[in-house]
């Protein structure tokens, strides 16, 4: 059996065409989805990059392996401590991809992402690793290059293998080459985020927020704010033209597959580490949050022994994806593996859900968001320097974009979403290795890693006051400063 799995990085499912996106930005992938099964409710169970990545090839939580931030204590997985093994083959602590490999697999991965984030420990089974050398700066062409060569010169030579590629181009900023074109440039964009929602926006303030962009001779291209929807456009053009972009590279990919005769036998994976919020929650083009948008990723699924034109709509973690290729490959699950498997969706389109999911999110805010029914309720504990309330509520199903927060208007909901969480941190502490929840000792050390240093309080306060946005530095600072 061969495997490729394909991860681009930020993109969230509602921008491709197998989602029902009205551009055109995913034809290839799209292909992907019409011959395997879609995943509509699949998420990452912890935000963004570095907790997302170790959590799926832990397929531990991070409130479990202790990975919840991009800096700081909690930046590095937990120790094993003193029952550490000489190695892991064969113990509780061998991580799905090395269980694959001995299961027969040759495993590889081409990606950056190891050194980008001194994640190290994501390695763990790979028998190849190609670092692509641009430090998550890789254009599509820079990853498929390596890709290409790689199935040339190994795709035929081994009979099982599992290769994991790591696209960036939808990751901010979007560094299309210029040469490619706006494909976008008469295509309106997503009607949801009106005038009247951008003014409401320029009003209240946040890192990544529609007057706080980095913007101008930083990213070349995309505009400083959001003023307007022709501001809008200018931003969603970009990061359409880099999924379009990588959909062309999966596209090549597909034929060096078909030329060596093997794209019949192989099974293909499209996911993402985490969503990218545009728009949603006066967030432009970054992931700092638990909610919907930053949460849910795609999963697309296709190939030998894969129900073919499925739509799975159970709810699914991408921790769930590890231990449902082991069981795929005849091999054994590990009981410190949080994720359970969905085997029976992906070859005969049975339920094989979750009730509800929690994710976290501590690296731009601590958040952790439930997700249920047709709600997502959010806690904010540390707002990461954002104008968010203590508790969120949307109907994503009405309201997917989460423009209007219901928790004041549905109390009985809310209820339900408090307890589930609460639920929910009280099974994990008792399973934990560790009496200490990770989220505590971020905001213990200091918040979110994203909120220190440039973007640290006094520094941000001082920036609003300079653009005269004195109502805004005055609310903020009451929020997190002492009388």
């Amino acid at each position: 059996m061969k495997i490729l799995y394909i991860d681009i990085d930020s993109l969230r499912p509602d921008h491709l065409g197998a989602y029902g996106y009205h551009r055109n930005t995913s034809p290839n992938i799209d292909s992907i989805a019409e011959r395997g099964v879609r995943f509509n409710n699949y998420y990452a169970s912890d935000a963004p990059c570095a907790p997302s990545r170790t959590a799926l090839f832990a397929s531990q939580f991070g409130i479990h392996n202790g990975l919840v931030n991009h800096g700081g204590l909690q930046a590095d997985v937990r120790r094993i401590g003193k029952d550490r093994p000489f190695n892991y083959h064969h113990t509780e602590y061998q991580a799905w991809v090395d269980t694959l490999r001995f299961k027969g697999h040759h495993t590889a991965i081409i990606s950056p992402f190891a050194g980008r984030h001194a994640a190290w420990h994501i390695l763990q089974g790979f028998l190849e690793v190609h670092d692509t050398g641009k430090h998550a700066g890789e254009t599509a062409g820079d990853v498929s290059k390596e890709a290409l060569r790689w199935i040339k010169e190994r795709g035929t030579e081994k009979e099982d293998w599992f290769l994991y590629l790591n696209f960036w181009d939808p990751h901010t900023p979007y560094r299309t080459p210029t040469d490619y074109g706006n494909p976008f440039k008469d295509d309106p964009a997503p009607e949801w985020l009106t005038e009247e929602i951008i003014a409401k926006q320029r009003e209240t303030f946040g890192t990544m927020s529609a007057r706080d962009l980095p913007g101008g001779s930083n990213w070349p291209g995309l505009p400083k704010e959001i003023a307007s929807r022709e501001d809008f456009k200018a931003w969603i053009d970009g990061y359409d033209t880099a999924i379009r972009h990588v959909d062309d590279h999966v596209g090549k990919i597909l034929e060096a597959l078909e030329e060596q005769g093997i794209l019949d036998e192989t099974i293909i994976v499209i996911s993402a580490d985490h969503g990218e919020n545009q728009g949603e929650l006066n967030i432009y083009g970054d992931h700092q949050t638990a909610d919907h948008i930053t949460s849910r990723i795609p999963c697309i699924v296709a190939g030998p022994g894969i129900k073919e034109g499925h739509v799975d709509n159970d709810l699914h973690y991408q921790v769930d994806f590890g231990p449902t290729f082991v069981e795929l490959v005849g091999g054994k699950t590990s009981k410190r593996w949080d994720g359970q498997s969905f085997l029976p969706a992906l070859t005969d389109g049975e339920s094989a859900g979750r009730p509800y999911l929690v994710v976290s999110q501590q690296a731009w805010s601590c958040q952790r968001g439930v997700r249920f029914d047709n709600w997502m309720l959010i806690r904010t504990y540390h707002d990461g320097f954002k104008d968010f309330p203590d508790w969120m509520l949307f109907d994503i199903e009405n309201d997917p974009h989460e423009t209007t927060n219901l928790f004041e208007e549905r109390p009985d909901i809310a209820a339900k979403g408090m307890r589930l969480l609460d639920e929910w941190v009280a099974e994990q502490m008792k399973k934990s290795d560790s009496p200490t929840d990770p989220m505590w000792v971020v905001i213990q050390e200091g918040g979110p890693f994203h909120t220190r240093g440039d973007i640290a309080l006094d520094n941000y306060l001082a920036k609003l006051r300079k653009q005269g946005r004195h109502q805004a530095a005055d609310k903020l600072e009451s929020r997190h400063k002492q009388a």
